[in-house]
């Protein structure tokens, strides 16, 4: 089997062309077996989500495709946290749907995420 002019093909690194005969095999390089390329190589458009119409001009701590739960979960934390408050001060978790219409289970989550986090 003559390797001349083909490639070696390995899954995840860079293709390099066989050797012709006599000559030494080329080492990989970094260079060779970078496959994504360096920010400044890549195209990159900001156009921002519904928050804001620019990334680098976002309000948010943290950008809403990186929380679990998406832009919902960040809406929801205000009311998440009145939720808890006002069970804290004694108010009951029929009280608790009815006033925000949500249902028995959802403020029982919503008091058992508030337990888990610091």
């Amino acid at each position: 089997m003559s390797g001349q002019g083909s490639v070696i093909d390995a899954p995840g690194k860079a293709r390099l062309p066989l050797p012709e005969r006599g000559e030494r095999r080329r080492h990989r390089t970094k260079v060779d077996r970078i496959e994504d390329p360096l920010p400044e190589h890549a195209q990159y458009q900001d156009s921002g989500c519904e928050v804001s119409p620019s990334c680098l001009r976002c309000p948010l701590e943290v950008c809403r495709y990186e929380l679990p739960g998406g832009l919902a979960s960040v809406q929801r934390r205000p009311r998440n946290s009145e939720v808890v408050a006002l069970h804290r001060s004694g108010v009951s978790v029929e009280r608790l749907s009815e006033q925000f219409g949500l249902s028995r289970r959802s403020i029982f989550r919503i008091l058992a995420a508030a337990r888990t986090r610091p």
